[in-house]
């Protein structure tokens, strides 16, 4: 990979990681409800995308939920664990998509593996583990399930996506919608306040939400899925592992997230382990979203 492309993707991490920490600010600095915020975000996204909703897809009611799952629904779990969780610690618990993704292949799909990416799957959950005992960690168990369960979801999505043949801008364009016409209603019956803390955050919200809608999966994920057409998802797959890193170190410096040792091996093990997972081959899993299982 020459060294332009490398760079373009180590911005890419970076916009992720920074976007994990602006959602943190967004649900707990700014009390905006998750679910009101993941619809606003998925809104945004539709309105850019409308054209690439056409033509209609086969086989219409998969790709709603699959694209759901890999969007609105991982996103809207991820950020109710951000009201409770820091973003370093919620980097860490994702990097348990990967195995999960694999596990749900086996069980699914008939995906058979070796031994060697049986260690990874084993590394990666003990230095999950490790890292949830930490004491910083601990304290917010509570927003880290939610985190484990929107790497559930995005799992789950991510092993019927190959089955899926669209484009990935039509694939950002269908989630938008699926996650529009559940997420806003599932906000206005569980959750109150939406238009008021909306409203109180004035332009902070509205720029944390174009970054979010616009820069994040608009600008960034299109970028990636063009690295994905000119080079091995072999070789772009593991170095979105920067984006756990990057996380970890904006949050000790943004959010003020206390980073232990135990956080630290917990997450030097989980990145290990979901490395060996990368580099094994796999006919029926669509590599470049085990790091990063939402659109």
């Amino acid at each position: 990979m020459p060294p332009r492309s490398f760079l373009l993707l180590t911005a890419i991490c970076l916009v992720w990681a920074c976007n994990t920490v602006v959602s943190r600010l967004v649900v707990d600095g700014m009390g905006v409800p998750p679910l009101w915020y993941a619809a606003l975000r998925s809104l945004v996204l539709l309105v850019a995308l409308l054209p690439w909703l056409r033509p209609l897809p086969a086989r219409l009611g998969e790709v709603m939920l699959v694209t759901f799952a890999i969007s609105g629904g991982s996103f809207a779990l991820f950020f109710v664990g951000l009201q409770d969780a820091t973003p370093s610690a919620a980097a860490v618990v994702s990097l348990s998509g990967a195995p999960l993704t694999v596990l749900l292949a086996i069980a699914i799909l008939g995906e058979r593996i070796r031994w060697r990416r049986a260690v990874g799957i084993a590394l990666t959950f003990v230095g999950v583990g490790v890292a949830v005992a930490s004491p910083s960690a601990w304290s917010s168990s509570t927003g880290l399930m939610f985190v484990f369960l929107s790497a559930l979801v995005g799992a789950l999505g991510a092993v019927f996506l190959k089955r899926i043949e669209l484009g990935s801008v039509n694939l950002q364009a269908w989630a938008a919608l699926g996650s529009v016409a559940v997420l806003f209603p599932m906000s206005l019956a569980l959750e109150s306040g939406q238009v008021a803390s909306v409203t109180a955050a004035g332009w902070r919200f509205l720029a944390a939400l174009a970054f979010s809608g616009g820069v994040v999966s608009l600008g960034a994920h299109t970028l990636y899925f063009g690295l994905l057409q000119r080079y091995d998802a072999n070789l772009v797959a593991p170095l979105t592992l920067m984006t756990p890193i990057f996380t970890i170190a904006l949050g000790a410096w943004i959010t003020d997230d206390p980073v232990g040792q135990l956080l630290l091996l917990g997450a030097a093990l989980a990145a290990a382990g979901v490395l060996v997972i990368l580099i094994r081959p796999s006919r029926l899993l669509f590599k470049p979203l085990l790091v990063r299982s939402r659109l």
